[in-house]
């Protein structure tokens, strides 16, 4: 039987499937820029929506924005407690509220863009996934469940 008051355990759940929600989100987000990376011709849906083909520039930006999405995916299912990290520390204290501003503020560029996958999904998607982040910085630290 659970030692956890019940109000504890399902804010304890709660936040566990927002940190599952959000990174699959990011995960999502990171194969979308990983197939652009390679040389999809998803252009019209990324970058401003200038041109279905990226430039070598914007392919290597894509690459990159893989291994930050890995890493937000890896720091909210840390924090959600889904997860374990090396170590408790900043990293998760402050990483999921990072990724709440960088997300929040990120939102601006998709929703002002020429595309409308950015408008209408990559926007929208960018405030869910901020959201998210903020539940799942309110969850205590895993060292302190």
């Amino acid at each position: 039987m659970s030692t956890i008051p019940y109000r504890q355990h399902a804010r304890l759940q709660g936040e566990r499937i927002a940190a599952v929600v959000a990174a699959t989100g990011f995960g999502a987000l990171g194969v979308f820029q990983l197939a652009l990376a390679l040389g999809a011709s998803w252009g019209h849906a990324a970058w401003g929506g200038d041109s279905a083909a990226l430039t070598s520039g914007q392919r290597f930006g894509s690459a990159v924005s893989v291994f930050f999405y890995a890493a937000a995916a890896a720091v909210v299912l840390a924090r959600g407690g889904v997860t374990r990290w090396p170590r408790s520390g900043s990293v998760l204290r402050w990483g999921p509220w990072v990724l709440t501003v960088r997300l929040a503020v990120g939102a601006l560029p998709n929703v002002a863009s020429q595309s409308h996958w950015e408008n209408y999904l990559l926007g929208p998607l960018a405030l869910v996934l901020a959201a998210l982040c903020a539940v799942v910085a309110r969850a205590p630290q895993p060292h302190d469940t």
